[in-house]
């Protein structure tokens, strides 16, 4: 396992949070994103990393404690995924990652600038496939 800088995981959710609200952009409620499991899987896949990264923003105090509820919402789906109510996904999804997304482009903006320089070239290569991601990690410059 490789030692990753924080910093990262602040980049892994931004990221994350971008896929998601591309994914969910063609759908109106949660049993049609559901229906449509390639998307679905996805959706659930990147709420994962947005909980699991977030649990290493609260052990380095770089967030409110109130955010433990992201990492109980990704342990929610990672460990009852027969459980999961698509209405709520598509919510959170939907609305309630507007204001998380402020909170990580705030640690973004506050980043010193050579390594917020670094990740944003780091991450620009990983996602190179990905034309819209690449575009929103270009504009944090």
């Amino acid at each position: 396992m490789s030692t990753r800088i924080v910093e990262m995981y602040i980049f892994d959710i931004f990221v994350a949070i971008k896929k998601i609200k591309q994914t969910i952009k063609g759908f109106n409620d949660g049993k049609e994103l559901l229906y449509s499991y390639k998307d679905w899987d996805s959706v659930i896949r990147e709420f994962e990393i947005i909980g699991e990264s977030t649990k290493h923003l609260l052990k380095h105090n770089l967030i409110d404690k109130n955010y433990r509820k992201i990492v109980d919402f990704r342990n929610l789906i990672t460990h009852s995924y027969f459980g999961i109510d698509e209405q709520k996904v598509f919510e959170i999804a939907k609305y309630d990652l507007n204001d998380f997304e402020k909170v990580i482009m705030t640690l973004i903006n506050n980043m010193e600038p050579d390594l917020k320089n670094e990740l944003i070239n780091a991450y620009i290569e990983d996602n190179k496939y990905l034309d819209f991601i690449v575009n929103e990690i270009k504009n944090l410059k």
